[in-house]
């Protein structure tokens, strides 16, 4: 019995000592987990990153992309605008080229239009008029042209009626600006000039008589009017050489024109004073020139005599000491 209860003994003082051991082993087992878990380094905040670092990087990665799409875009608007340029540039070309065959057709067509009225004329065909109705209008301008100018031309008359020659020219000068040149108003210029012709001859202005009233004789060569009054003006000029011409002149459209015949009468006198007065002009200066060469040699033109032979009315030189 005493055995027994010693072993029974035994046995639960094991089964007591058991979980101590457990609880020790787990107290232990607690105490090791707690250093390992203490001896296991953790990575930190800062190392893995928080979580407003990572916003940002992603902010950043895409305001990069964001970045290089607007560059990439800028670049197609760049190469856009330029293919514009060159495409404008190239349609300009393209005008200009056109402009320059149009100007070519335009001109090749001048050429033809100017060969086709040289042909024209050379064959004696008339010129073609676009409408009836522009020959019309055309023929009734020039008529109210020339009526016009009549209309002046009559003012002016009735100013050197009164003596206002300087108003009259101005009247002629408008009805000549005004009358259509064209073979009906060749008369009506002719008459305006020998006009300002005589009044240029009432001023004292001969010079200006002479080129208007020839201007008149342009448009109608037996003006007698314009004949006189130019013969005047040359008169009053001293040209009597001239002057007489033109009094020839009448006589030829009128061999009756006995005032023309007397003043033929009346100046040749005077141009043959003219030309004696020239001719001693004329010697004296050669005198002039001789005396200063002969004078280097002791001589002068008085050591020489012109004589005239009557027969042949040459003239011979003798010396003279």
């Amino acid at each position: 019995m005493v055995v027994i209860q010693l072993e029974e003994t035994e046995q639960n003082n094991v089964n007591h000592s058991k979980p101590a051991t457990e609880t020790s082993t787990a107290a232990v087992n607690a105490d090791g987990n707690r250093e390992v878990s203490d001896g296991f380094e953790t990575a930190s905040d800062g190392e893995l990153g928080s979580d407003d670092d990572k916003e940002n990087g992603a902010s950043t990665l895409g305001k990069e992309h964001e970045e290089q799409k607007q560059g990439q875009e800028q670049q197609k608007e760049q190469h856009q605008k330029q293919q514009e340029v060159e495409q404008g540039q190239e349609q300009q070309e393209e005008h200009h080229q056109k402009q320059q065959e149009v100007e070519q057709g335009q001109e090749q067509q001048e050429e033809h239009h100017q060969k086709q009225q040289e042909l024209e004329q050379e064959q004696g065909i008339p010129p073609k008029s676009d409408s009836s109705e522009d020959v019309v209008k055309d023929e009734e301008s020039k008529q109210k042209a020339l009526e016009q100018a009549n209309d002046a031309k009559l003012e002016g008359n009735k100013l050197f009626g009164d003596g206002n020659y300087e108003e009259a020219l101005f009247k002629y000068e408008l009805a000549l600006q005004v009358a259509p040149e064209m073979p009906s108003s060749a008369e009506l210029r002719s008459i305006c000039h020998s006009n300002r012709g005589v009044c240029f001859l009432k001023l004292g202005k001969y010079d200006d008589t002479v080129k208007e009233c020839t201007k008149a004789l342009e448009l109608n060569p037996i003006y007698i009017k314009a004949l006189v009054r130019k013969g005047e003006a040359h008169e009053k000029l001293e040209h009597f050489e001239e002057a007489i011409a033109d009094m020839k002149k009448i006589l030829e459209v009128d061999p009756s024109n006995d005032q023309a015949r007397k003043s033929i009468r009346r100046l040749e006198p005077l141009a043959e004073q003219k030309r004696e007065k020239m001719k001693e002009e004329m010697i004296g200066k050669l005198k002039e020139m001789g005396n200063s060469l002969l004078g280097r040699f002791g001589m002068s033109t008085d050591n020489f005599k012109a004589v005239k032979d009557p027969n042949t009315g040459s003239y011979s030189v003798s010396f003279q000491r």
